[in-house]
């Protein structure tokens, strides 16, 4: 049986979509995670980005045991010493090393001829060999690259030491077959491909990142990129749960492969980076997703009584999904609630807990049922106001269909508080004014939106908000079981993000 190595990019690409951003401590969180559901590799971060980054890198360098810790690099020196520095306590460090080669982005990125391309290849890649014996090397934008120009940089990258060649499908423009065939020629048209693993990295800009990778491997791909959840830029990239799943559950046409990955870990890893990232996970999402196992026809619940296998493919105990559990609610104590939070992966410590469960009993005397997306976005709420510049008091609003709204506002900030009261166009406009006579900060509202996070009349809203502040774009989000407190909790939040 062959291999296929899990190169797992969540904490670097998957944190590039945007408002998914980790602090260094909750990417060791993930790490540890990853490293126990039995990735081969790490993608850490992208070192030479920030101070933050480097530091989140180097975390993870020193505290991962088992798997492979990667940073990313550009073709240039800075980058290529920023990995060195940040993976030098790594007991298995890897440099991935990226150059576009696509005509579009060597015609308007770079502005640079292909034999340019090609010297910068040899110059990245001779520097990296002073660091590194694991080096990856990835052709950007490799799908829409010239075949006879790709299969060049290819060999050329394998000559100066790459190890694995990672094609990248950077803008999810290809197909499956097209993926596999290309896989495909690459191995029959590079004369030294056999020197190297090859890889595939595929996002879902048109739905198929999944499908692509393992088309990939069907071509000779032996590696693939993925991420938890499929988080990544833009449309994401291709689902680390669906993928392994696939090849486990299709194994008439997979049988041949294994991987390390423990399946019984999936829905943990999926609910530990949806909380710290904050991006819910939509119920209808593969493997993952609440309704992922459920069934609400009369027809199908039947047959699955009889028989699970008529309407599921896949055992939902293989991916860590129980079918029941815990009812919590006001009548509840600490060691059901403490259950509840390990079960969906939160680690918290006594402090913490201490202070979630007061939020929770305060939640469920609102609620007559507390679910575990509530859970979430309470722990979600206290690691967000730890950090909070501003926290919100109180609010107090005045509207109808016939009255101006009016409202009043009470933060604290650096432990003094303040108040100030506003009319607006509508309740949460109103909200948002007196809030900038407080801060005097101008902003331009971009986006607002409200979300329920649960079912039912009681559950809790979650409010999102983008602004324009000092030139930048901020995302923050709030939560409540009123809609007015989670909106002005979203706008204090993006406002804290300032610095």
């Amino acid at each position: 049986m062959e291999k296929i190595l899990i190169f797992d990019t969540t904490l670097r690409d998957g944190e590039q979509a945007p408002g998914a951003s980790l602090t260094a401590e909750q990417k060791l969180e993930v790490a540890f995670q990853l490293e126990k559901l039995g990735v081969d590799i790490i993608e850490a971060g992208f070192p030479v980005a920030s101070p933050g980054d480097f530091n989140a890198v180097n975390s993870v360098a020193r505290s991962v045991k088992k798997c492979v810790v990667c940073g990313l690099a550009r073709c240039v020196k800075a980058d290529i010493e920023a990995v060195h520095k940040s993976l030098i306590k790594a007991r298995n460090p890897r440099i991935h090393v990226f150059l576009a080669t696509s005509k579009i982005h060597l015609q308007y990125k770079f502005k640079k001829a292909e034999d340019e391309i090609i010297d910068l290849v040899k110059y990245a890649l001779r520097l990296s060999r002073n660091y590194f014996s694991d080096i990856e090397f990835s052709p950007e934008d490799a799908t829409r690259t010239d075949k006879n120009f790709l299969f060049r940089v290819i060999e050329t990258a394998i000559n100066e030491g790459a190890k694995t060649i990672n094609v990248p499908d950077t803008v999810g423009y290809s197909y499956p077959h097209e993926i596999s065939s290309l896989i495909s020629s690459i191995t029959n048209n590079v004369p030294n491909i056999n020197k190297a693993v090859i890889s595939i990295h595929c996002h879902d800009d048109l739905g198929m990142a999944s499908a692509n990778s393992l088309s990939a491997i069907l071509g000779g791909a032996r590696q693939i990129h993925c991420t938890i959840n499929g988080i990544g830029e833009r449309a994401g990239n291709a689902s680390l749960e669906e993928i392994v799943m696939a090849l486990k559950t299709r194994h008439d046409v997979f049988g041949q492969f294994y991987n390390n990955i423990n399946t019984k870990e999936l829905c943990r890893t999926s609910k530990a980076v949806s909380t710290l990232t904050g991006f819910i996970v939509p119920p209808n999402k593969a493997i993952v997703g609440d309704n992922a196992f459920r069934h609400e026809s009369g027809i199908h619940q039947d047959a699955v009584l009889k028989k699970r296998t008529t309407y599921e493919i896949i055992d939902p105990k293989d991916v860590g999904m129980e079918k029941s559990g815990l009812v919590l609610g006001k009548h509840s104590g600490r060691h059901a609630l403490i259950a509840r939070l390990k079960n969906l992966g939160l680690k918290l410590d006594e402090k913490k807990v201490d202070l979630i469960f007061k939020r929770f009993k305060d939640l469920a005397d609102k609620k007559k049922e507390i679910f575990d997306d509530d859970l979430v976005a309470l722990v979600e709420e206290e690691t967000r106001e730890k950090r909070k510049g501003y926290e919100l008091v109180s609010i107090r609003v005045f509207t109808g269909t016939d009255v101006k709204p009016e409202a009043t506002v009470r933060i604290k900030y650096k432990k003094k508080i303040y108040e100030a009261k506003s009319s607006g166009d509508g309740p949460v406009d109103a909200c948002y004014k007196a809030i900038d006579k407080i801060t005097k900060i101008k902003t331009k509202l971009i986006t607002y939106g409200l979300e329920a996070i649960t079912k039912g009349r009681d559950a809790q809203g979650l409010a999102r908000v983008e602004i324009q502040a000092k030139a930048r774009y901020i995302h923050g989000k709030g939560a409540s079981t009123d809609i007015l407190e989670a909106s002005a909790k979203a706008y204090l939040d993006a406002l804290s993000r300032l610095g």
